[in-house]
């Protein structure tokens, strides 16, 4: 991976679908409603758009659309196996500057484990994802005419596919992190979290004052946009959220390892995370030196901190209990998705399919189970044990809570996932060390009973 040089060079409320009314996903009931959703606050419940329930006319690849006297670019991707019955996560990657839509979406030299900086391979096909095309290769955004095309972009896209509006994220590096802090300021009641590579206020901050759940990564040593101006963009947000102030710790000079501080007292929903690195400008640093996509921790940080949030408004008022505290390296101990916790598993689940991916690297790895239902009955909360080879502990996780670490784990569904209908699947996946052997988990069983692995 090569670092990019960077060149620095309206408002508008919730948006609607497009028609009058929309459909209201209710998870309590597991049925479908009608109601208007669209307003100047976040939503109240996970909410589908137009695109729920039509054959969508939008495929993957590159597309062009009209925005602000333009004809503007993006690359879209919709999942393999695409339901237009489910609400999609949203993702939008943007690029640096002198980068591409291409860039993003392709991965560059490390291919598809780079994809979105990472995000599309651990999202597995669980999430539809967009690179827009920058002008000139950048984000400058002058009147907010970026803002704009995002808006434009997010408006074609849930007219025609299905997708959850309290479910979208913005990410970028560099100067697509200054896009993504523009879209915090100005668009946080349309985006539930971004995560900011490298960024500095490059792109405009209109606004500034909602809360929105905010992921800040920076080098120590960052020679193009100084470690000051990334925590500026994390303090607007410090602000914003009602944390409690304080100076992160940050690693020392020379210690090649990255520092993760999660700000106490923010109001619940809305969580600010800082992760400082020693290293230089750059998306994917490695603990010991270097970049790479395959082997950063930023896509697995990032990644558990989007996946955290489930469907639905943030409850406000602050979080209860310690929530900060440094930790070198990946987050230490097991950790799950959201903060609600599993439903009991149901009795009898039936049969079962699990299929297991593996990224590994030098001393870690990442690795993503695909459970399937393939029995006859549906399944109303779920464990899934399965065998760690020797060597390997869990440091993190995501989509279920996993305990142990090591040897015999039982990974158990949280509160969003916890239902599966006959033959339907859910993707969940953790972090982990290792001491030489990288290979798959192994003897699956889901709620007691015998997995098949694909």
């Amino acid at each position: 991976m090569r670092t990019f040089p960077l060149t620095p060079t309206g408002r508008r409320s919730r948006r609607a679908s497009g028609t009058a009314a929309v459909m209201l996903v209710l998870a309590v009931i597991g049925a479908m409603v009608t109601g208007a959703v669209h307003g100047t606050a976040s939503p109240a419940f996970a909410a589908t758009t137009a695109g729920c329930g039509k054959a969508p006319t939008l495929t993957s690849g590159m597309r062009s659309i009209p925005s602000g006297g333009q004809n503007r670019s993006f690359i879209l991707r919709i999942p393999n196996g695409y339901d237009r019955n489910r609400p999609y996560r949203l993702f939008f990657g943007f690029h640096w500057n002198g980068g591409t839509a291409n860039d993003v979406d392709s991965g560059g030299s490390d291919g598809a484990v780079w994809s979105y900086y990472g995000q599309r391979q651990l999202a597995n096909d669980s999430a539809i994802f967009v690179a827009p095309q920058g002008n000139g290769n950048g984000w400058a955004n002058p009147g907010g005419q970026d803002t704009t095309f995002v808006d434009d972009m997010i408006r074609l896209i849930e007219n025609d596919l299905c997708v959850d509006t309290t479910q979208l994220f913005a990410l970028g590096f560099s100067y697509g992190g200054g896009m993504s802090y523009a879209l915090a300021c100005a668009r946080a009641n349309v985006f539930r979290a971004v995560a900011v590579y490298s960024g500095g206020q490059l792109s405009g901050c209109s606004g500034g004052s909602q809360p929105i759940a905010y992921l800040g990564i920076h080098g120590i040593g960052d020679p193009v946009l100084n470690i000051s101006a990334g925590r500026s963009l994390r303090d607007t947000f410090v602000r914003a959220n009602g944390c409690t102030p304080q100076n992160a710790p940050e690693p020392g000079q020379g210690s090649l390892t990255h520092v993760v501080t999660a700000y106490s007292g923010c109001r619940a929903g809305y969580p600010v995370v800082w992760a400082a690195f020693d290293g230089g400008h750059t998306p994917g640093p490695v603990d010991g030196g270097g970049d790479s996509g395959a082997r950063t921790w930023t896509k697995t940080e990032v990644w558990k901190f989007f996946s955290q949030f489930a469907s639905g408004t943030p409850t406000s008022g602050p979080t209860s209990g310690p929530t900060s505290g440094p930790t070198s390296g990946p987050t230490s101990g097991p950790t799950s998705g959201p903060t609600s916790g599993p439903v009991t598993p149901s009795p009898g689940s039936g049969t079962c399919r699990v299929a297991a991916t593996v990224n590994g690297w030098n001393t870690g790895l990442t690795e993503n189970l695909t459970i399937t239902n393939t029995g006859a009955t549906p399944v109303s909360g779920w464990s899934l044990t399965f065998a760690l080879p020797g060597g390997q502990t869990i440091t993190n996780g995501w989509n279920a809570t996993y305990a142990p670490a090591s040897g015999q784990v039982t990974a158990r569904n949280v509160a969003y996932n916890a239902d599966l209908a006959p033959n339907a699947s859910v993707t969940i996946g953790f972090q982990a060390t290792h001491t030489g052997n990288a290979a798959a988990a192994t003897s699956f069983a889901l709620n007691g009973a015998a997995c098949a692995t694909a």
